[in-house]
């Protein structure tokens, strides 16, 4: 993915707005003209800096009015099932604070399968450079639906550039029945797992695998997770070898040393390190977003997104499960953004 010239890309908390809070008015033809809306819409939700917590609901805030911006194509093409429809400005006149700009979007899941996405979205400036980034999770869009959401950017920091264009920067999705969280309900297994943002230097990447126990009872682990590797379009990736042990990647990781029982109390966690280098050297590079876990032998899959990028290394180090002593339960849960139909 692209990188912002920003240090850290804007990430909306809850900018998709429920049905109903109320619709958003439409633009002049189709919310491709220059000119201002023709009536007022519903402010997009509360935006938080990348890293920030999101708000605990989705907030409805008064209705504003934002300027239609152009679109590089009236009729919009879609990308992995995402098209962006329209593109505003929301000035310090709009009656929204803390916005600059939204985008609407559609998405239609052209899989077999319920599945729960993640969308990039890049905002830019006249040249098409980077401006700012914004990711946004849709949960639980079942076969051939099509939803409709915005997403959002705070206001600038610095001296950036207008924007003035939007684009789809990446498209991930993983099927409902797999998809991880670090929050919200416990599900049926009782343990709750999910991959950290990681770490990155020089050429080594190192990516944290968690999994709570938030059930009722005691959880045994014992041993390395066992992971299946997938590309961009779920296919399974053949010719990496899984090494029991960071230590083969490189030292200092934290995923060294021979397993040992595992015993999780209720709120408890445990932590197995992946750790690879993206050297890339003769031969084709290897890139696999998705990773499925198995915590245990019995248990079922979760699929996260590490986004490896292994180069031409075909290798990936896996730590044991080890107890995660630094681990603190979040507060409440908080929610996550839903899609209108």
């Amino acid at each position: 993915m692209s990188t912002a010239s920003r240090t850290a890309p804007a990430v909306l908390a809850a900018a998709l707005l429920l049905a109903a809070c109320g619709s958003q008015s439409a633009s002049p033809a189709g919310g491709t003209g220059g000119g201002p809306v023709r009536a007022e819409a519903l402010c997009p939700s509360d935006v938080s800096r990348y890293g920030s917590p999101p708000s605990s609901e989705p907030s409805v805030r008064p209705s504003g009015t934002p300027t239609a911006l152009p679109l590089p194509s009236a009729g919009g093409t879609a990308e992995d099932g995402v098209k962006i429809t329209a593109l505003y400005a929301w000035g310090p006149g709009s009656g929204c604070a803390g916005v600059a700009y939204s985008a609407d979007f559609e998405l239609t899941n052209h899989q077999a399968e319920t599945a729960t996405y993640t969308l990039t979205f890049g905002f830019l400036s006249a040249s098409g450079g980077p401006v700012d980034n914004a990711e946004q999770s849709v949960e639980a869009v079942a076969p051939g639906r099509t939803v409709k959401g915005t997403v959002a950017v705070g206001e600038p920091v610095g001296n950036a550039s207008e924007v003035t264009g939007v684009e789809v920067r990446k498209v991930r999705s993983v099927p409902q029945s797999e998809a991880s969280s670090a929050s919200g309900t416990c599900p049926k297994s009782g343990m709750r797992l999910y991959a950290d943002q990681g770490d990155a230097a020089m050429g080594l990447r190192a990516v944290g695998l968690h999994l709570v126990n938030c059930g009722t009872g005691p959880l045994r682990l014992n041993g390395y997770p066992k992971l299946t590797l997938e590309d961009e379009d779920h296919d399974t990736v053949d010719g990496v070898r899984i090494l029991q042990g960071t230590d083969q990647i490189s030292t200092g990781l934290g995923g060294d040393g021979s397993p040992q029982p595992v015993v999780l109390r209720p709120g408890e966690a445990a932590l197995a390190e992946l750790a690879w280098r993206n050297t890339t050297q003769a031969g084709a590079a290897v890139n696999a977003p998705y990773v499925r876990v198995w915590a245990t032998p019995t248990a079922d899959p979760v699929m996260v997104m590490p986004e490896l990028d292994l180069g031409t290394t075909g290798k990936l180090g896996v730590g044991p499960w080890r107890k995660d002593e630094t681990h603190r339960e979040p507060g409440p849960a908080t929610s996550t953004a839903a899609a209108r139909p």
